[in-house]
């Protein structure tokens, strides 16, 4: 599975992505203009945050889905029976946010958004006239002023030997938004599978951007743009002894957004958080 490494930079940039989207659902950004030292930054204020017991102040809202998810009420993916082996923190413009960590998270925040609607525009770009017929809107203007497009710091625990026989830090599935951009980890872990059930490590260099397609955008353009299945595989050897973070931002069109003739955006997005729910 050939998830290609684009360099921001080259000419060809967008149609070269564009076009590892359409065949893998994956592309992986290098030389981008995302500060490497602003993610290290993060790293290790949140890092330091989840090792603290100030996290558990800042325990999530069940009504607006922000704050602090401890590994107890941890994700459980969709065909799944067994949690997701992480805890995180859902982070939204109008959201909680840590005292204990600097505003580094929020300054990335607005520096991603911007490159996500760049990054649509290439993808749009390049999408088939008769693919792109279809959009209801210019894909970075479905983004705009979206109240649920989300941050998340995820943190990996380390594991301890006692884990649920079969758990991995998170299960086979597929991302529920429009598109999502993800600095790689400090550690490595991502897979994607293959048409044929196999899994691949996808590109992680430090320093570079993973970016993936979510349901959304495959329903928006009819499948032209798959939403891969991934998972992050559980170390071996002294990777078990070493925590991953990880820094996924998610980006939600806004609910009133038509993504096809089936759905708006947020009528998927109620669909899909009510199979996750089990309802």
């Amino acid at each position: 599975m050939n998830v290609r490494i684009v360099d921001y930079s080259h000419k060809d940039a967008a149609s070269l992505f564009a076009r590892s989207l359409h065949e893998t659902g994956f592309g992986v950004l290098k030389n981008h203009p995302i500060d490497q030292r602003l993610v290290e930054q993060i790293y290790s204020e949140w890092l330091s945050f989840f090792h603290s017991s100030e996290k558990t102040a800042y325990a999530f809202d069940s009504k607006s889905q922000d704050g602090f998810f401890s590994t107890e009420v941890s994700e459980t993916a969709k065909g799944n029976d067994k949690r997701d082996m992480k805890e995180f923190f859902h982070i939204y413009p109008w959201g909680r946010y840590p005292n204990e960590v600097s505003q580094a998270a929020r300054q990335y925040y607005g520096l991603a958004s911007s490159l996500a609607a760049e990054l649509l525009g290439w993808i749009e770009e390049h999408t088939p006239p008769e693919v792109r017929e279809h959009f209801s809107m210019p894909l970075p203007e479905m983004i705009v002023e979206s109240d649920s497009t989300l941050l998340r710091v995820l943190h990996y625990p380390p594991l301890t030997g006692g884990e649920v026989a079969g758990a991995l830090r998170a299960a086979p599935h597929e991302d529920i938004n429009l598109l999502t951009i993800l600095p790689a980890a400090n550690e490595p872990g991502l897979q994607v599978k293959d048409k044929q059930g196999g899994w691949h490590d996808v590109p992680c260099d430090f320093g570079t951007l993973v970016i993936n397609i979510g349901d959304m955008l495959q329903e928006a353009s009819r499948g032209y743009y798959p939403s891969t299945t991934h998972r992050v595989a559980n170390p071996v050897g002294r990777g078990r002894e070493t925590s991953r973070i990880s820094l996924p931002f998610f980006f939600q069109p806004r609910g009133d957004v038509k993504l096809s003739e089936r759905y708006t955006a947020g009528e998927y997005l109620e669909q899909r958080l009510a199979e996750l729910r089990g309802g």
